[in-house]
């Protein structure tokens, strides 16, 4: 190999380990969030309780996220970001000790919420800093590194998080995803260099961004189709167990999702600068008719897998499509901007997981993807008849761009 090309994968490395490292947290951020999806049954015959009120363990993180991301946001702004990331991963380590010792229903709840603070302030200031850290012009690249990181969570993460709650209990899940993170912020105390605070925002900046209708748009967009995704997400496991799949079987599909979320990635890579609106409209009606179809394809192993990929890869593109939106309209206050677009994904999350629950309270799973399509064509028809103009504004498009 010439010195030109060793030169080349020098610094390909040098520019982008940094990134890497970021995207390695969000694996571990997005993994903790979400492996209770598959192990809420576990959980539930723990402390003797039915899988729809155990979805409060859902719910309530995603809401204290929702509650904490702008104030924390705030209270952090001016700490050194490669200092505060150790901070976070402190507490974030402690917090799953607490839940893996957790005697009670309620203690487990507790570590959830110090994790959700921690959860608040991590995706608030990581993907600026991922943005921040990445070569010139490769903003697409950056957030990409990122979505993979939170995509392989899914691959990789909550199935074998599921699988050892399975087998070993759902307390060594917690504690293994506390000892990781304490390898995580290893990673990051060698890899990131310091990193001053900078164009974090503050409370300052509320009133101009309440200003915008390209960002307000989008964060109302935001919690309708998480709203929609998470109605049905949250409850896969008991519903892929109702229509009679496996325990393994629904592992290999939430592995599925997760890994078509790398997928979407790389399509939203390669689609965005040509074809901003038409990938983030046409994703949207995938996942429309995902939901629709979810019920119907889920009697057999083939349709459902084909099913999950779509779904995955659709998600993946719009929550991209989404961040990448939020940091266009809102450069000069991205931490703050991102913290309530965060906020707002969580409150979809929470309101999916209690609107799943309500689903399974007065009927049961199989109407869960009914219920998040409903959400689905609602935002919709809010992009096409209100949305979609402002984002023609931002890229400057003509209006039959697509």
């Amino acid at each position: 190999m010439s010195d030109t090309n060793l030169q080349a994968i020098a610094s390909f490395w040098k520019a982008w380990l940094p990134v890497m490292a970021l995207a390695f947290a969000a694996f571990i951020f997005n993994t903790t969030e979400f492996v209770p999806v598959g192990l809420l049954p576990s959980i539930a015959e723990s402390f003797n309780m039915n899988v729809a009120h155990t979805g409060l363990l859902i719910t309530g993180y995603a809401w204290m996220v929702t509650i904490m991301s702008l104030p924390l946001t705030i209270i952090t702004a001016k700490i050194e970001r490669r200092l505060l990331l150790v901070i976070l991963l402190i507490i974030f380590i402690t917090s799953h000790l607490l839940a893996w010792l957790a005697w009670s229903f309620t203690s487990l709840m507790a570590a959830r919420i110090g994790i959700a603070c921690v959860h608040a302030v991590f995706w608030a200031i990581t993907t600026p800093l991922a943005v921040r850290i990445a070569p010139f012009y490769k903003k697409a690249k950056a957030l990409s590194f990122i979505v993979t990181g939170s995509s392989l969570a899914t691959v990789l993460g909550v199935p074998i998080g599921t699988v050892i709650g399975q087998h070993a209990g759902w307390r060594i899940t917690f504690l293994l995803i506390g000892l990781i993170a304490l390898l995580v912020m290893v990673v990051l105390i060698w890899l990131l260099p310091k990193l001053p605070s900078s164009h974090a925002g503050s409370l300052k900046s509320l009133p101009s961004l309440f200003k915008r209708p390209a960002l307000i748009n989008v964060y109302i967009l935001t919690a309708i189709i998480v709203t929609g995704h998470f109605t049905a997400y949250t409850y896969i496991s008991p519903f892929m167990r109702d229509v009679g799949f496996s325990k393994n079987f629904v592992v290999f599909l939430l592995l599925i999702i997760g890994g078509a979320g790398i997928l979407g990635s790389i399509i939203f890579t390669k689609t965005t600068a040509k074809y901003p609106i038409g990938i983030f409209m046409s994703s949207i009606m995938i996942l429309l008719a995902c939901l629709l179809m979810l019920y119907l394809c889920a009697f057999s192993h083939i349709t459902t897998t084909l099913l999950c990929i779509i779904w995955g890869s659709a998600m993946t593109i719009i929550a991209l499509s989404l961040q990448t939106k939020v940091l266009d309209v809102a450069p000069d206050a991205s931490d703050v901007a991102i913290s309530m677009y965060s906020g707002i994904f969580n409150i979809g999350i929470g309101g999916g997981a209690l609107m799943g629950s309500i689903v399974l309270s007065h009927s049961d799973t199989s109407y869960v993807g009914y219920a998040g399509a409903i959400y689905l064509l609602i935002a919709l028809l809010m992009f096409i008849f209100i949305s979609r103009r402002y984002w023609l504004q931002q890229y400057q498009l003509p209006p039959d761009s697509k």
